[in-house]
Parts: C-alpha cells; structure tokens; sequence
C-alpha cells in the first residue's frame, strides 16, 4: 500500500533527511538510496524497515546536506584504497591491456573519502529512522481505513445480493421442474399418437414416473443453496478479518479465491436469468475486492 514520511534533523554538520515512499506490491521490495558516507548505515535501515512493513515497493532515501565550513573530507579511506589497489593488481595480471584507476575514479570511489563525525551521526540517523517509520507506517494506516471501508461495503453489496436471490432458489427449482414435466408429458403424448400399433416399450405411468425421477436429479444439479450458504460463510469471515486488522492481505487473498469460486459455481448452474445476474454482479465486485487486496498488508 502507498505511504510516504519525511524526518529531518540538524545537526553541527549538517542537515540529515530520511525519506521513506512506498508503492503497492504484493511483496516487501526495498530500494536504497542513500550518501556514499552513510552507506553503512544501511543494513540497520533496513532491518528495522524489513521489522515493521511486510509488503510494498519502498524506497528509503537518506541525505546528509553538509554545511558550507564543514564541507571538506578529512582523510582517505586507506585500507579501502589498499583492497582497491591489491585487486587491481590481481585483474592486470590476467587483463594487461585494463587500463589502471585514476586518481579521480579512487578519489570519487564509495567511502574513499573520510569526512569528520561521519560514526558520530549514528545517534541521528537511528533517531531520524525512528520518526520517519513511525510516520510513515501512520499514513499507511490512513489509507488502510479507507480501503477498510471500501472493501466492507462491498461486502455488504454482496451480502444484499446473497440475501436477494436465496428465496428465488426453490422458486425457481419448482417452477423448473413444473415446466420441464409438462413439456415432457405433451413429448409422451406426441409420441404415443404418432407411434404404431405395438405396445409402448413403457406404461404411462412408467414413463411419467421416470420423467419424475429425472427432473428431481437435474433439480438437484442446478440448486445452488449450497453456495449461497458457503458464499455467507466466505463474506462473514472476510468481513471478520477485515475487522480483526492486523497484516491481513495474504488471508484475504485466499478469502478472494473462496468467494470467486462459489460465485463461478453459481453462474455454472443458474437456469434462471436473476440467478446468472447474480452471479455477474458478485463475480464484478469480488474482482474489485481483490484488486485492492493485493495492496494491503
């Protein structure tokens, strides 16, 4: 889910910035951008950004905007220059047409350059981490209670939906059934008018009681009290999970699949066109709940 905090803090030096932004994602995907400097700070950003946000594209930018008399570098970073030569030397001995580092490249090098009070900032950074987490993970909350609602109205749609067409399920049933006998009791009749003079492979009431039999089974085929029964189930726990908080996206994706498949099974079995809507109308707001599912913690 998208959050964005800033902290920063002065400091004799300078002026320190932690800026932390995240996009959706369905995982935790951490980038850094941080000074050359400071570059050691970076494990314990991220063990502390990785302890307190489980899912998101985040970004965590931290700058050190020196002061004009503070500006200088102090030293060389010696035993990195060292590394730096002994390798060099190692790769020439393979590569002799490398062309060696300039003193322009070492000098511009990642921590080459020592600069005064650079260990000292520690206390700020972790200070500034702190204040910029917790802003940010409250912005991220701001935005969870509006997707809050969203989904739980969505809910509620589907909820209106399920108590809607639950009546019409024996209704429609029965009047299958009906419809489907009358049209196979003209067909019997039909058949006996036009048949020859032999005897009827069945009795009347042989027939009429296999044609009962038949339409009593497709009946059952096409009852979907069943899934609207686990459809309630599905919306009441998700309506649960969404209550509880906590990091919930990953049990509501699968509560995604649960949902979308009932209403798929409801759409495959409709013989009526308010249960086909239904099942449309359901799938339709489903997709709309796992669209921003997929963003949440």
């Amino acid at each position: 889910m998208t959050g964005y905090a800033v902290a920063t803090r002065e400091t004799d030096a300078g002026t320190l910035t932690i800026e932390l932004r995240s996009v959706n994602s369905r995982f935790l995907d951490l980038q850094f951008r941080i000074n050359d400097e400071l570059r050691g700070f970076e494990p314990a950003l991220r063990e502390a950004i990785m302890g307190r946000v489980g899912r998101g594209k985040v970004e965590c930018r931290v700058s050190f905007g020196r002061k004009a008399d503070q500006g200088a570098a102090t030293g060389l970073n010696t035993a990195l220059a060292e590394s730096l030569v002994t390798l060099q030397t190692a790769l020439r001995g393979q590569f002799p047409d490398a062309q060696p580092l300039s003193v322009n490249e070492l000098l511009r090098w990642p921590g080459m350059l020592a600069h005064a009070g650079a260990e000292s900032r520690q206390a700020d950074i972790m200070a500034a981490r702190g204040e910029a987490l917790d802003a940010f993970l409250a912005s991220r909350a701001r935005e969870g209670a509006a997707l809050e609602a969203m989904l739980l109205s969505r809910v509620d749609e589907m909820e209106n939906i399920v108590q809607r067409i639950t009546p019409l399920v024996p209704q429609v049933i029965q009047q299958f059934q009906q419809k489907a006998v009358e049209r196979m009791q003209e067909a019997l009749g039909l058949a006996q008018r036009n048949g020859d003079a032999a005897a009827p492979a069945l009795s009347r009431e042989e027939a009429l009681d296999r044609i009962r039999q038949e339409v009593t089974l497709y009946g059952i085929r096409i009852d979907v009290a069943e899934e609207l029964s686990r459809l309630t189930a599905h919306l009441e726990e998700t309506r649960g999970i969404l209550k509880k908080g906590g990091r919930v996206g990953k049990r509501l994706d699968f509560m995604m699949q649960e949902l979308n498949r009932e209403a798929n099974t409801v759409g495959s079995k409709a013989s009526a066109k308010e249960l086909s809507d239904a099942s449309m109308a359901l799938k339709l707001l489903i997709e709309q709940m796992r669209e921003q599912v997929q963003n949440l913690e």
